[in-house]
């Protein structure tokens, strides 16, 4: 049943250098202003995640949408619009050692979070069906690819 968040797919699916150059963009507006025509895309709340390279120890931003959870955690989709591999920030946020917490920018307010990565379990797939009610093109992405979508939950772990 969808819910609030509810977004139906108006626009064509980027592809994945347009993506690459779409949230570079997208990330320099966020950290230029606080509008709500920047933090809030096609009716979708954006988040500013910033993780550390688990080979370079390089700082990288990646503006992302984000979907509440029913406890009203922000969840992000590892999906890179179905791509073949999971996109950088995952792999870098899988990694434990170099982003035991992950810095978040969210309209108004920055926090760490203890990410909790979703690969798989009834939690996981509970999250995902309630996910799809709200932004059904995610079935679309899951469908074109072989790994199974992860899902990021972002619980506000501490101020900054």
């Amino acid at each position: 049943m969808p819910t609030e968040q509810h977004v139906e797919q108006f626009w064509d699916t980027p592809s994945h250098e347009d993506i690459v150059q779409l949230t570079k963009a997208h990330v320099e507006a966020m950290e230029a202003s606080d509008d709500d025509m920047i933090w809030k895309q096609v009716g979708m709340h954006h988040v500013l995640l910033q993780t550390v390279g688990r080979k370079t120890g390089n700082v990288h931003k990646v503006a992302l949408p984000t979907w509440n959870d029913p406890d009203g955690h922000r969840i992000i989709v590892a999906s890179f619009a179905g791509a073949p591999g999971h996109p950088s920030w995952y792999i870098n946020l899988r990694d434990r050692d170099a982003n035991p917490r992950v810095r978040c920018r969210v309209q108004g307010s920055e926090f760490w979070s203890d990410q909790e990565i979703l690969t798989e379990g009834p939690e996981r797939d509970r999250l995902w069906n309630l996910l799809l009610d709200d932004r059904a093109w995610y079935a679309g992405y899951q469908a074109k690819t072989d790994r199974t979508i992860p899902l990021v939950r972002l619980p506000e772990t501490e101020a900054i």
